[in-house]
């Protein structure tokens, strides 16, 4: 297959990657140990150092063992962004239990769609939720219900009781109760589904995409390898994008933690609170969508604020209004490294270069590992040259397994190694893609 994107990459980004047998939590188990004082997190203005992230992920572990979470069994976390959320994210998948990621925003009948369809019998929700879970609980599989508030970020698990009242547990019971047991050891294989992550796909039907622990781990190095300016256990990630999607878990968390980032947690895209953050705490990396990025160019304090210690602009998503684009990078004297991804590749798939050859308005070239292609329309078989639109296929290991319980959509989605995306695109003769 001829890849003319190689000549694209940047010194010392590899062509290939040889994926190491890891599963998830071994990124913050490692960065753990050789990191434990950096801090790991800066949320609502108190930094929690690495080694306190990993201990409270272990005890969550042993906690979620206690109340019957088993190997296999998918667990809902229904939180905006807070450090809870990537404590649970860990501890769950450490146990061998698959993630199932909740909007917050849901209303009680998507919110039971999911429920249902991924058979999740356990959420961990914040306390300002549990009304919309007790209302759609009898009418899904859900038993168990853990229930936490922000201020849990900071306590240490108090209390013995796990249960408030019969039908909930409390997070921080949960971790008091694990403090006192042995992590649970249970043995996972690479291969096996870590997140199912809904997404309506290419038909418009919510549907769960089944992304193991090697496509995540592949999503990681393909964005780490990307960024070769980036050094660790020196940067800190301006992390707005919410963790419910595939963009925050990735670019904002598990690359954060496998480079002993600093990740400095918002809930929210708030545009003062966001310059403030800027400003104090002087992040090096952000990736954003297009109107938090119009938003920022937008605002009067632009110009005097602290946005030029941001050295790489990451944005996905949508696409971004030329006008709006140039605006930015002139107020900012800043790239923005525009890319391309979806639920069902990790979602990382095609980028500009973040300090190499750029083309505004591409999308960029496939990264590490990837393998993109232009079929046509009507077959979806033919290889179409380069300067003609057709159909975005791609190749490479952040692609998803298939969706869950879900044969036929698997099949028409993935064909013959290829992951059909649904998008119209062409690709010029360097090897950048447009979308169409």
């Amino acid at each position: 297959m001829n890849r003319p994107w190689f000549s694209s990459y940047e010194e010392g980004v590899p062509h290939n990657l040889n994926l190491p047998d890891l599963l998830l939590p071994a990124i913050l188990e490692e960065t753990a140990a050789a990191y434990p004082d950096n801090p790991a997190i800066i949320f609502r203005d108190r930094a929690i150092p690495y080694r306190e992230i990993q201990r409270r992920m272990a005890y969550l572990a042993a906690g979620l063992a206690v109340i019957g979470v088993q190997k296999g069994e998918r667990v809902a976390i229904m939180l905006p962004n807070c450090p809870q959320y990537i404590e649970a994210l860990y501890a769950i998948l450490k146990i061998g239990g698959i993630v199932v990621n909740t909007n917050p925003m849901y209303v009680e009948r998507e919110l039971e769609h999911q429920l249902r369809d991924s058979g999740a019998e356990t959420i961990l929700a914040l306390r300002d939720f549990f009304p919309r879970l007790r209302a759609v609980q009898e009418r899904t599989p859900l038993k168990n219900i853990i229930l936490t508030d922000l201020d849990d970020a900071f306590a240490p698990g108090v209390g013995s009781g796990l249960r408030s009242d019969p039908e909930t547990s409390e997070y921080a019971g949960l971790l008091q109760r694990g403090s006192h047991l042995p992590l649970p050891n249970v043995p996972c294989d690479p291969e096996e589904v870590a997140v199912l992550q809904y997404t309506g796909g290419t038909t418009g039907v919510s549907k769960g995409a089944m992304l193991t622990h090697r496509n995540l781990i592949a999503n990681v190095l393909q964005s780490v390898t990307w960024d070769r300016q980036a050094q660790k256990g020196r940067e800190r990630m301006l992390t707005v994008l919410p963790f419910f999607h595939t963009y925050g878990i990735t670019s904002c968390i598990n690359a954060s933690i496998y480079q002993a980032a600093t990740i400095i947690l918002l809930m929210r895209f708030e545009i003062s609170e966001t310059l403030n953050a800027i400003d104090r705490y002087q992040p090096t990396r952000m990736a954003g969508v297009p109107t938090m990025y119009i938003a920022l160019a937008s605002h009067p304090r632009i110009r005097e604020s602290g946005i030029s210690s941001i050295k790489v602009f990451s944005c996905g998503s949508a696409p971004f209004p030329m006008e709006a684009f140039k605006k930015f990078e002139e107020l900012t004297a800043r790239k923005i490294s525009e890319g391309y991804g979806l639920t069902e590749a990790s979602p990382l798939a095609i980028a500009n270069p973040p300090f190499g050859k750029r083309k505004v308005g591409s999308i960029g070239i496939p990264r590490p590992a990837t393998d993109a292609r232009i079929v046509d329309l009507e077959t979806g078989e033919k290889t179409l040259p380069p300067g003609e639109d057709g159909e975005l296929c791609l190749r490479g290991p952040q692609v998803m397994k298939g969706y869950w319980n879900r044969p036929e959509e698997t099949s028409r989605t993935l064909r013959g190694g290829w992951l059909y995306t649904g998008d119209i695109a062409r690709m010029d003769e360097a090897g950048y893609f447009f979308l169409v």
